[in-house]
């Protein structure tokens, strides 16, 4: 087991990675589905990840990091239970994804890049998520929404939390 500033790479991470090397014959080709292995596992992919994915990949640091930040999906800190995102782009921000953000950090208390003290949603903001046609767009866990208003948001993060509570309800 190797240790990352409180994340273990298991022997089982560490052999996912090394069978995706041994499938392509790029190292290069293995960095965004070892990068998923890593958040995956970890929930995010901290620097001293990346310099352990770099030493099983032989590959730099300093390439896979170029490579997570170009992706809105890779995380570089601890997040929430779940991921929201308002796009920002200029067909979102003509239809009201400024005021959907707004509301967002006032209905949660937090701002964007921040996590609810419950630790179950983080508000995040990206440029585009590639639906103009459907603005404004609310991404949560990789799910879409389109052309939300704020009461369409608030009764979004209400059904995350009804699920939330059913499944304890389940246990």
């Amino acid at each position: 087991m190797s240790s990352t500033d409180g994340q273990a790479f298991t022997e089982e991470l560490t052999a996912e990675i090394n069978a995706l090397k041994d499938h392509y014959p790029d190292p290069h080709a293995t960095v965004i589905p070892a990068l998923i292995l890593v958040q995956d596992a970890f929930g995010f992919v901290s620097d001293a990840s990346l310099i352990r994915l770099g030493e099983i990949l032989d590959l730099p640091p300093a390439e896979l990091f170029g490579t997570m930040t170009f992706y809105t999906m890779f995380r570089r800190e601890k997040e929430g239970k779940h991921h929201i995102n308002v796009c920002k782009n200029l067909s979102c921000h003509l239809t009201g994804s400024r005021e959907l953000r707004a509301h967002l950090e006032t209905a949660l208390g937090i701002e964007v890049g921040q996590t609810t003290e419950d630790g179950f949603f983080t508000l995040g903001e990206v440029e585009c998520l590639g639906a103009c046609t459907e603005a404004p767009v609310l991404e949560v866990d990789s799910e879409y929404y389109f052309r939300v208003t704020p009461d369409e948001a608030d009764k979004i993060l209400e059904s995350y939390r009804q699920k939330a509570k059913a499944l304890q309800a389940d246990e």
